[in-house]
């Protein structure tokens, strides 16, 4: 198990630093042409937003170009260490420079992708942006708000590594925790 929980670390760190750098990335002046709500205002019939300001070009642009850059990085330090045997988005392609991109840029889409569903449901449940209900809905929410990104990177490493159940529970499980324990860290740093 712990061989198991390693590998999904190794596998979702380039997920992990562009997720990290891309707060850093959507904060700075840099492109502030791109810092519009994807849904730009657009409402529904319900006259509530499609996915509210927090959803914007810059930042889901970011993940993808982020996760590639990272993916490159990472790929790069783990060539030819034991840590490389360990990323499994490495089993079925070897580890190039190419490929490290690629897939970084892949995890990026998976996670900015699979944070617009938690949007769209919150909007329509009148749950202002980067918020969380009160009462008996909240620990969901919170939840939700953590692994619904891990759950984009698992679905898109799917598609190059047939893994089982067992690495999808613990995948959304340290995956939600890890995304918990950073946020509070860039919380602390005002990122």
């Amino acid at each position: 198990m712990q061989e198991m929980i390693a590998s999904i670390y190794v596998t979702l760190a380039p997920a992990i630093f562009a997720g990290i750098l891309n707060m850093v990335w959507v904060r700075s002046g840099v492109l502030r042409q791109l810092n519009v709500p994807m849904d730009r205002g657009r409402r529904l019939r319900d006259g509530r937003r499609l996915f509210g300001d927090h959803k914007t070009w810059k930042g889901f642009l970011g993940m993808i170009v982020l996760g590639a850059l990272s993916g490159w990085i990472w790929g790069a330090l783990l060539k030819g260490r034991p840590w490389e045997e360990l990323d499994l988005l490495y089993r079925s392609h070897a580890n190039t420079p190419a490929w490290s991109a690629l897939s970084g840029s892949l995890l990026g889409l998976g996670y900015a992708l699979a944070e617009l569903p938690n949007s769209f449901l919150k909007r329509r449940l009148d749950i202002a942006p980067g918020k969380n209900p009160k009462g008996i809905a909240r620990p969901f929410f919170v939840f939700l708000d953590q692994a619904d990104s891990v759950l984009g990177c698992l679905l898109i490493l799917r598609l190059f590594y047939p893994y089982g159940l067992r690495l999808f529970i613990l995948g959304i499980f340290f995956g939600a925790a890890t995304h918990i324990a950073l946020n509070m860290l860039l919380y602390f740093l005002k990122l």
